[in-house]
């Protein structure tokens, strides 16, 4: 076995050993499918969530090339649940990245709602003519839902960092989110969904780091304010609502700025972690996947020195938390507030045809 696959396999054994076939019983494997079968029933009831519009196209202000900013991956990349296309993350992470830039964000929006990681390379079919300088990834709730094999979900997410790794493409993962905060989810089901979607989470860390990519912890995105806070979700109580997405794109838009060398303001500071931040991938992994906003990264050994062990074996962890008056999270939080560009939204006034009842969320 080589040394990636191993890695892989004690990142997700070491944080959460096992499938349903060795946690349940066939009467309980019935109780949860029909939990599940509830669950979606109660989010389809809402026939009114939609996709928004596609937010493609140049946001921002600034002078010279823009920066091309590709957004892959389902729902969670769409902003399904969210009315205004300035409310999509990728909107709100261009905008703002724009903003620490000084430059221009050109958005290339391919996600698709209900989409799991086999449909990743669909999806990079769009992008890579585009040339991207960094992508952003969210993906992994389906595959939870449909019980997809870790091993094979993470292998299609290794492939895609990989694709574009190899054009020159930055890549950030947000990781499966945690589906233990999911309000139409009842008991046991719910713990389930968190253990399975931990799990996921591990195993995608270490896949995409040893891909050249980094990682963010989305887990319940906040942590307990999602489960706290009901107005975090849509009315589907499934996807996030605006302030919800808003809150994702906070977390993640420090590490695509690292991604692109580009400063942080000086509202962002590092969390301090013990040892430097510098973890074996699996203990990263399995850390990250229960502390939502923990970047993984691969570890860059010090100028004339070296890392034992490896930069592919060991990662490097950071948090980060917006400091003083926090204006950039404030910002993102406090939006929709008017972000015109490009025509003017013009996006905002086009909606699409509402899905069809029953169609993969």
């Amino acid at each position: 076995m080589s040394g990636a696959r191993r890695m892989r396999r004690t990142a997700v054994t070491s944080a959460y050993a096992g499938g349903l076939a060795g946690l349940v019983g066939g009467a309980l494997f019935g109780i949860l499918r029909g939990e599940a079968m509830m669950a979606r029933r109660r989010v389809l009831r809402h026939e009114g969530i939609e996709d928004p519009p596609n937010g493609t196209g140049v946001w921002g202000q600034g002078q010279g090339r823009p920066l091309t900013l590709a957004m892959i991956g389902d729902s969670s990349a769409v902003g399904r649940g969210v009315d205004l296309v300035t409310e999509t993350p990728g909107v709100l992470v261009a905008h703002s990245l724009s903003g620490f830039a000084g430059r221009r964000v050109r958005l290339v929006q391919v996600a698709v709602s209900g989409s799991e990681s086999s449909d990743l390379a669909l999806q990079l079919g769009r992008v890579l003519p585009e040339r991207p300088d960094v992508a952003v990834i969210m993906i992994g709730a389906n595959d939870v839902t449909a019980r997809i094999p870790t091993g094979v979900a993470v292998e299609h997410l290794r492939q895609a960092v990989l694709a574009l790794r190899q054009v020159g493409c930055e890549v950030v993962v947000g990781t499966c989110p945690d589906l233990g905060t999911l309000r139409p989810v009842p008991q046991p089901l719910r713990l389930f969904g968190r253990r399975w979607s931990r799990q996921l989470a591990a195993a995608q860390t270490v896949a995409v780091v040893q891909a050249g990519g980094r990682t963010v912890s989305l887990g319940s995105l906040l942590g307990p304010e999602f489960e706290i806070r009901p107005e975090l979700f849509s009315l589907d109580q499934f996807h996030p609502s605006a302030e919800g997405y808003a809150a994702a794109a906070a977390v993640m838009l420090p590490s695509v700025a690292a991604a692109l060398d580009i400063p942080a303001p000086q509202d962002i500071r590092d969390l301090s972690i013990p040892s430097g931040g510098v973890r074996p991938i699996a203990t990263a992994a399995a850390r990250a996947a229960e502390h939502p906003g923990t970047e993984v990264s691969a570890a860059v050994p010090p100028r004339g020195g070296s890392i034992r062990g490896g930069a592919l074996a060991l990662s490097s962890l950071r948090r980060r938390a917006w400091t003083g008056d926090g204006s950039w999270a404030l910002s993102l939080r406090r939006r929709p507030a008017r972000m015109p560009t490009p025509e003017e939204a013009r996006g905002d006034r086009e909606r699409p045809a509402a899905r069809a009842k029953g169609q993969a969320v």
